[in-house]
């Protein structure tokens, strides 16, 4: 509340329901349609055009079915994939349009796209998030602008609230006490720069945990750091760097307060995660093929780092936000490895490119390899 220009009294709601699972009346499958029915029509009141950003996973199928059903129209969907090599989910993507009346559009990136617009996409990242994602988010973004979208809908937030993730798996398998904890290994080993960062997790796995479940309290560490500052900040900058408003149905706080308190026993069980939405979905749209597995959304950076990484390697080894990390040597033997892991080497060229942009100033417009060489210059 406001007052003469000050603020006298806030209200904060809070994310997640408190409290642990709370059993379910009946099969759930019409209550849960009921909720995303009413999130993805509030998620459709626009004065402008919108379309879907669709892949061939369940979250985004999920939502096509929901905006015909909730509008009737055709829907404008777009679709990202690779030219050449990586798993590409076009086509499918495609089939899922049809089934529902929709267009689908290809977005198509390349190696040649990764080169030259790397260090665009990370500069309009203001925080360093080494999520591969953004770069066909960001096509994706600009491909909506082309088509003269101001608005998307995406998926993002049913693998938190539905609990799709294999992590959430193993808190459910018996012999979950003898697993590795999640994020227990550092993507780029143990670097002395980065010392302690299981700590802050720690904590706030150790915060969020009290009166739930296992599941529940991965899911609440999830949405309390993964969600915000990886997944929406990817999504957000992406999109908005064309002018473009991403809309996510499954995070409405309706949609939170139904899904959150679900049985862990609705959510996973030793093969698949968001049991309840695969099985709303299974009736709802059945060529979606929802008890299929989890595919990603990943671009084949290590591929193409792997390509260049001897002539790369000098490069971002001498970029100075990275010398600070990692030595020459272990940049080397990162890139080199990027075929068969790309995390590590697409991290650091990541934050080679964020911290050329954002700490150095440089400018973004140049190549991967351009930029990287003037911030070696200095």
């Amino acid at each position: 509340m406001v007052e003469r220009g000050a603020i006298v009294a806030r209200h904060v709601r809070a994310a997640l329901p408190e409290g642990g699972p709370r059993r379910l009346e009946g099969d759930g499958l019409d209550a849960l349609e009921r909720v995303l029915l009413d999130s993805v029509t509030v998620h459709l009141r626009s004065d402008v055009p919108y379309g879907l950003f669709l892949s061939s996973g369940i979250d985004s199928a999920a939502v096509l079915a929901l905006m015909h059903r909730a509008t009737g129209q055709r829907i404008h969907a777009l679709t990202c994939g690779w030219d050449g090599v990586g798993v590409d989910e076009t086509a499918e993507a495609a089939r899922l349009a049809r089934a529902q009346g929709a267009a689908c559009e290809r977005v198509a990136m390349g190696e040649a796209d990764f080169w030259a617009l790397a260090p665009r996409i990370a500069a309009c990242i203001d925080d360093p998030t080494a999520d591969a994602a953004v770069l066909p988010t960001w096509m994706l973004g600009r491909a909506a602008r082309a088509a003269g979208l101001k608005v998307t809908l995406c998926g993002e937030g049913a693998d938190e609230l539905f609990a799709g993730y294999s992590r959430y798996r193993k808190r459910r398998a018996p012999w979950r006490w003898l697993a590795r904890p999640p994020r227990s290994r550092a993507v780029l080993g143990e670097v002395p720069a980065l010392a302690g960062w299981r700590a802050g997790i720690a904590g706030l796995e150790q915060r969020v945990a009290p009166g739930r479940s296992a599941v529940q309290a991965a899911q609440a560490a999830d949405i309390a750091e993964w969600l915000p500052n990886d997944l929406l900040v990817k999504l957000d900058r992406c999109l908005m760097a064309h002018g473009v408003e991403g809309r996510t149905p499954f995070l409405d706080p309706e949609v939170a307060a139904f899904a959150f308190p679900l049985p862990d026993s609705q959510k996973v069980d030793l093969r698949f995660g968001k049991r309840l939405l695969r099985r709303w979905l299974a009736r709802a749209f059945p060529e979606a093929g929802a008890f299929a597995r989890k595919k990603g959304f990943k671009p084949p950076v290590g591929a193409w780092i792997a390509r260049r990484a001897e002539r790369l390697a000098p490069l971002l080894a001498a970029q100075p936000g990275v010398a600070e990390v990692v030595g020459a040597h272990e940049v080397l033997a990162h890139l080199a490895n990027a075929e068969r892991d790309g995390q590590p080497a697409w991290s650091l060229l990541y934050y080679g490119l964020w911290h050329s942009r954002h700490v150095l100033g440089l400018d973004p417009e140049g190549d991967v390899e351009s930029v990287l060489r003037a911030a070696a210059s200095g």
